[in-house]
């Protein structure tokens, strides 16, 4: 067997031995894989780019916009891939055992996959098979375990309906624009830039663009930057915000065409900026934002729906022991504060 499933056969038999472990954990319904981020453009660590914002601290887990349950294979496309003391194994039973593995296995086509979980259902079913002869299954620790377990599966297969008939094409497109309202346009430019390590190096070629010298040219001999130097000084389209506060501010300063008459100091050395286009940042596309949108929305349908279903249910809580919780004592109103004494009338005039 080559290292790839081996590997993959570990990581299957430490899934199914979590599952012994914890079912809670083991029966999680197997997440959707947000769709891959348009390419970035790569970085550049010479030019004056801001440092990243903190990134923000993790939410609360909310339920996911999970894949809607798998189907059955249907009977004629649903081979015998194994018996196991006559026991048949199908195709279908490794399509659903699929969704139990890591997401890097998750997604690859299941011939990939296939050698190693065709061991791994042969290993559970020796298991299985093993169990059933001890007895194991008529352990009351057993069934309290297959009644929890049964309930974590009816609970995603509900929670994964409701968003399939809530999170609609048609909503998350609707969401999308009303979103878009609220997204301030903010301005960008297009700009070039020749970074070197002097002030005097800076003035220098400053001069020698004010006599017409061609600043593509200029930025491919001197710049320092030379991942934008090599295109002729292209910095590309950027918002205020993308750049380090005194190039930004400098930058942003200008009108189109025009240059900076002085050099620009940041942490990166002198710079010369020259402005070739100013415009109001297109809005973010669709794409970009569906799968952000998608689980907002996803988390909004469940708990609304669970807060329905709280609202026309009977609850009743108890402590740890099974008696009867008090109730808790009423917090006394805060006392008014005392009225001011009427003022003293004043002295009848004789």
């Amino acid at each position: 067997m080559s290292h790839r499933p081996h590997v993959l056969r570990l990581a299957a038999l430490c899934c199914a031995v979590a599952a012994l472990g914890g079912p809670a954990a083991a029966q999680q319904p197997p997440a959707t894989q947000p769709a891959p981020a348009p390419a970035a453009k790569p970085v550049n660590p010479a030019a004056p780019v801001a440092p990243p914002a903190a990134a923000p601290k993790p939410a609360a887990a909310q339920p996911a916009a999970a894949k809607p349950p798998a189907q059955a294979t249907p009977a004629l496309k649903d081979p015998i891939v194994a018996t196991v003391n006559g026991q048949p194994v199908r195709l279908s039973e490794l399509e659903v055992a699929q969704q139990s593995l890591p997401a890097q296995f998750r997604n690859m086509p299941l011939q990939a996959v296939f050698p190693a979980l065709l061991d791994r259902l042969i290993d559970s079913k020796l298991v299985v098979q093993e169990s059933k002869k001890t007895k194991v299954n008529e352990d009351p620790a057993f069934k309290r375990r297959l009644a929890f377990v049964e309930e974590q599966v009816l609970q995603d297969f509900w929670i994964q309906r409701e968003i399939a008939r809530r999170v609609t094409a048609e909503k998350l497109q609707q969401r999308y624009e009303e979103r878009l309202k609220s997204i301030p346009s903010e301005e960008e430019v297009q700009a070039r830039h020749i970074l070197v390590s002097t002030e005097d190096e800076a003035k220098a070629l400053i001069a020698e663009l004010k006599k017409g010298g061609a600043f593509d040219k200029l930025a491919k001999e001197k710049s320092t930057d030379k991942a934008s130097g090599a295109e002729g000084g292209d910095l590309g389209w950027f918002k205020k915000s993308d750049m380090v506060k005194e190039f930004a501010e400098a930058a942003f300063a200008l009108k189109k065409g025009e240059l900076t008459e002085v050099p620009v100091k940041t942490q990166f050395g002198y710079h010369v900026i020259l402005i070739e286009d100013r415009r109001k940042a297109p809005p973010p596309a669709f794409e970009e934002m569906a799968d952000q949108l998608r689980e907002e929305m996803a988390r909004e349908a469940v708990t609304a729906q669970i807060d329905l279903l709280r609202s026309g249910a009977k609850i009743e809580k108890f402590n740890v022991d099974g008696s009867k919780a008090e109730a808790a004592p009423a917090k006394p109103a805060t006392p008014a504060a005392p009225a001011r004494p009427p003022a003293t009338p004043p002295a009848a005039t004789k």
